[in-house]
């Protein structure tokens, strides 16, 4: 019989709203959305409240940094639970540049499965560390934004914050901030990878 790992977790706030994060101690294991569950993200059991936690506090470290525009790609160990599909998926999300988008298509071809664009879309959307493991840069093949756990709104936010950081805007973080935007655009004008 296998023990399950101890599941340490926190809240932290950001731009995109409180998130929930949760680490095993191999590694990050979940980022939960204000408006999602734990169960959604795959963590069963009840995660015991340790914002001390090594690995919880190096990702707020980073998820900061990343906010503030001073970090492009994260260094966190990630423990990831999901079918062998699945974590493929996730971990081919890292390959994706910061400040760039790709298509479901495309990240099926790169895995050497060119047909799979649905399966991929259905395992991005359970991709249990959203941000980290950046599924927000893969959007239609029309260029359409797509289904996101954290919603399209933050989607969206997300996109432009790193063509932002990339373009050498600056601009102040606020909490609320993605919640004031313009109506939702329909097309991306960035590159796709």
């Amino acid at each position: 019989m296998q023990n399950k790992a101890m599941l340490h977790s926190t809240t932290h706030a950001t731009p995109v709203g409180e998130l929930t994060l949760v680490a095993s101690d191999h590694g990050l294991r979940a980022v939960v959305w204000p408006t999602s569950s734990l169960k959604r993200a795959g963590v069963t059991g009840r995660p015991h409240r340790n914002p001390d936690h090594p690995i919880l506090k190096s990702t707020i470290r980073q998820l900061d940094e990343y906010f503030a525009g001073e970090r492009t790609a994260f260094d966190i160990a990630v423990d990831l639970e999901g079918t062998r599909f699945q974590v493929a998926a996730w971990r081919s999300l890292a390959q994706i540049p910061f400040g760039s988008t790709t298509t479901y298509g495309r990240q099926a071809a790169t895995l050497g499965i060119p047909t799979a664009a649905r399966a991929i879309g259905a395992a991005n959307g359970a991709n249990p560390v959203c941000i980290v493991l950046p599924c927000h840069r893969v959007i239609g093949s029309d260029g359409s934004l797509t289904g996101f756990g954290g919603g399209l709104e933050v989607k969206q936010w997300l996109l432009e914050h790193e063509a932002r950081v990339l373009a050498g805007g600056q601009y102040s973080i606020d909490s609320t901030q993605w919640q004031r935007r313009q109506p939702l655009q329909t097309r991306l004008s960035m590159p796709v990878a």
